[in-house]
Order: structure tokens, then C-alpha cells, then sequence
């Protein structure tokens, strides 16, 4: 026995036109807002780079730097040609490496004739701060870089300690400019 009741009643259009209307707006709504994505992965993103800003520092930034390929490291380290260590005199250069098996980009510095801690004042206009500076992983590294950042910006002046004796740092102005250029090719890499 076949029902003589319509299916699709003059209510039952109604709710669906609305709802149906409703859900569009919401979606195209919700779009305008999609340019920044949940990362619900668990993976950390503070040191990924992207292929086309590993190409673009490759092909372009790269001629600036000595490479070191560490292959038991999977690694290529990237030392700025104006950040230079003079005999066997003490020294910290900020080296950037590039890990492309894990499309990652880190910042280090390396003590050159001087071991861990290193010790590092910094001096801007009448403002003295000392940083005891530690081995560690790629987030100790960052940690110590982004303590340096703000006055490698302001061009304030370095000393390292080696002995008790107070030793300039990247005093050269070529230095200096050299610092800020790797500071900006790293965070051109992470488009950051």
C-alpha cells in the first residue's frame, strides 16, 4: 500500500532551504580564514624549512659561505665568508646548518680555540651584560642565539673571555654585517 503523503512538504523544503543556505554562508565564511592551519601532527615546526627557501638560499645566498658537507652527519655546514678566525687566536663564529633530511635549519656558534661555557659580554652605549653560553642541542643553540639577536641587531660591541683575559668580538664592521646576513638568511630559510 503506497502512502498518499508527500515526502517533501512545504515545511520540510523550508528547513532544508534554510539549513542548506545557512551551511553555504558558514563555509564560504570559514574560508576567509584558512590561511592558518592547526598543526595537530605533534611534530615541531620551529626549525623547518621549506624546499623552495632551501633552493632560493642554495642558488643564491650560498656563494657567500665556505660549505663543510658532513656526511656521517647527513649535514651541511654553512660558515660566512667575512666571519674568519685568525691563527690561534679565540673566536665563536655562528655557523648555519642545513639538515635536509629533516628539512631543518639550525644556528650554532663554534668556539674556535676556546671550550664550553663560553663566556660572551656584550656592551651597548652604557649597558654591560655578560651570557654563559652552554653546549647542547639545536634548542640550546637557538636559546643562546636569540640572547645575542637584539644586540647583533643594535651593532653593539662583544667580548669573549678566554682565561680571564677580555677578548674583542666581531668587532669589524665586515663582521658585523656578517652576522646580520646570516641572521637573515636563516630566517628567510624558515620564513620567519
Amino acid at each position: 500500500m503506497a502512502s498518499n503523503d508527500p515526502i517533501f512538504t512545504p515545511e520540510l523544503v523550508k528547513i532544508i532551504k534554510i539549513f542548506g543556505l545557512a551551511s553555504i554562508l558558514m563555509v564560504l565564511a570559514l574560508s576567509f580564514f584558512n590561511s592558518k592551519r592547526a598543526n595537530n601532527t605533534g611534530e615541531d615546526h620551529t626549525f623547518r624549512m621549506s624546499d623552495s627557501a632551501r633552493l632560493y638560499f642554495l642558488n643564491l645566498k650560498a656563494i657567500e659561505y665556505n660549505r663543510e658537507v658532513r656526511s656521517d652527519a647527513g649535514m651541511t655546514l654553512f660558515r660566512h665568508q667575512d666571519l674568519k678566525a685568525f691563527d690561534n687566536s679565540p673566536f665563536v663564529n655562528m655557523i648555519l646548518i642545513l639538515n635536509p633530511v629533516q628539512d631543518e635549519a639550525y644556528l650554532y656558534l663554534e668556539p674556535i680555540n676556546l671550550e664550553w661555557p663560553i663566556e660572551i659580554e656584550v656592551q651597548n652605549e652604557s649597558v654591560s651584560q655578560k651570557f654563559i653560553l652552554d653546549d647542547g642541542n639545536k634548542f640550546q643553540h637557538w636559546e643562546n642565539i636569540q640572547k645575542l639577536i637584539p644586540f647583533v641587531e643594535s651593532g653593539s660591541q662583544f667580548f669573549i673571555f678566554d682565561q680571564g683575559q677580555k677578548i674583542p668580538l666581531w668587532e669589524k664592521e665586515v663582521e658585523k654585517e656578517g652576522l646580520k646576513r646570516i641572521l637573515e638568511d636563516y630566517f628567510r630559510i624558515l620564513e620567519s
